[in-house]
């Protein structure tokens, strides 16, 4: 069987580890053929394609981003773009498709499937949001790098007896910014899960400097204020019809600043958050759910992801994986209520 493997969406740390799973596995133990498809979905859809073979995977484990590039192409907004990608994948004799992505790349797969494609999913997203599935790979290196830069940021808040308020990633859920934020030590957790008083977080951030220490606020890109005190401008949608966010960070230290006197400074981890390479549990994960992904594609069994669960990797439905965001459920966090700014 020849089968092409693409990864789509935001770079992911962990994302040549899949790679390299499924390459050699597919390879040595079932003879398979594999062609890597550039760009996401833009690959199959144009016909861009490179050579992927042992050869081609041979030191890519420990490598941040992907070897055969990404996009946020999405070819249901393209005319005849499922037509196409079946005539490019035929005319490249690939019998079928290993996609490595998030909510938006799976969506694809998951439509895809539906209209004949034979396609299997792997779950890649360092927000941790996706359905059906425990982790992602790529969440626990995002994590451990948040967490690094709050620690850092803990002795330069306190030199100067100033605010740092951190954004990091996370439009949906706040995956993110709850575990490197419980993990770093920070004052004050704000989620897009749960909307939040800066009244409230003024009050919290003018408490920690009344016991002489200079508070850290970690913020997800995607929290948002109480209804009234800020509007979101930025309307431009890319493909699959979100907006680029940012700026939630510094409109909050602004206010912080202004309401309790005392310097605030925003830190946005942005991009670095994605990069470099891939902690040993996101290189473990990633592993094993390329080893999975090509044994499912072996027997067939289409119209899959590999999904961790517990301690287990297993095989669920695509369509569930992709039904329904996975946000941080508040409530089995009431120890650390005081965090999320309530």
């Amino acid at each position: 069987m020849r089968i092409g493997v693409l990864t789509g969406g935001g770079d992911c740390p962990g994302l040549n580890a899949v790679i390299r799973a499924v390459v050699r596995k597919g390879v040595a133990s079932y003879g398979h053929e594999f062609v890597g498809f550039r760009d996401g979905w833009k690959g199959p859809l144009e016909g861009l394609s490179r050579p992927l073979g042992i050869a081609e995977v041979r030191g890519i484990l420990p490598r941040g981003g992907t070897i055969l590039g990404s996009s946020r192409t999405n070819p249901f907004k393209i005319e005849n773009g499922v037509e196409r990608i079946k005539d490019n994948l035929a005319a490249q004799g690939v019998d079928a498709l290993i996609a490595i992505g998030g909510e938006d790349t799976l969506g694809v797969a998951t439509k895809l499937h539906e209209l004949g494609v034979n396609v299997i999913g792997v779950p890649k997203t360092i927000d941790n949001d996706l359905g059906a599935t425990d982790y992602t790979f790529g969440f626990d290196t995002a994590v451990n790098i948040a967490m690094e830069a709050i620690d850092r940021l803990h002795t330069t808040a306190e030199s100067h007896h100033r605010t740092l308020v951190v954004e990091v990633m996370g439009r949906h859920a706040g995956w993110i910014a709850l575990h490197a934020g419980l993990a770093g030590g920070a004052n004050v957790i704000l989620l897009p899960e749960r909307q939040f008083d800066v009244e409230q977080v003024a009050g919290y951030v003018e408490k920690r400097f009344q016991h002489q220490y200079a508070p850290i606020v970690v913020v997800a890109e995607g929290a948002q204020p109480l209804e009234g005190q800020m509007v979101l401008q930025n309307q431009e949608l890319d493909a699959f019809g979100h907006v680029r966010l940012g700026g939630i960070g510094q409109w909050l230290a602004q206010q912080l600043e202004a309401k309790t006197g005392k310097e605030a400074r925003t830190v946005v981890l942005g991009h670095i958050q994605r990069g470099g390479t891939p902690t040993a549990f996101d290189r473990v994960l990633a592993t094993r759910l390329g080893l999975h992904a090509i044994d499912a594609a072996h027997e067939g069994d289409w119209g899959k992801m590999v999904a961790m669960q517990s301690t287990d990797i297993v095989r669920v439905p695509l369509a569930d994986a992709t039904a329904e965001l996975k946000t941080v459920p508040l409530e089995r966090y009431a120890e650390a209520e005081v965090f999320f700014g309530s």
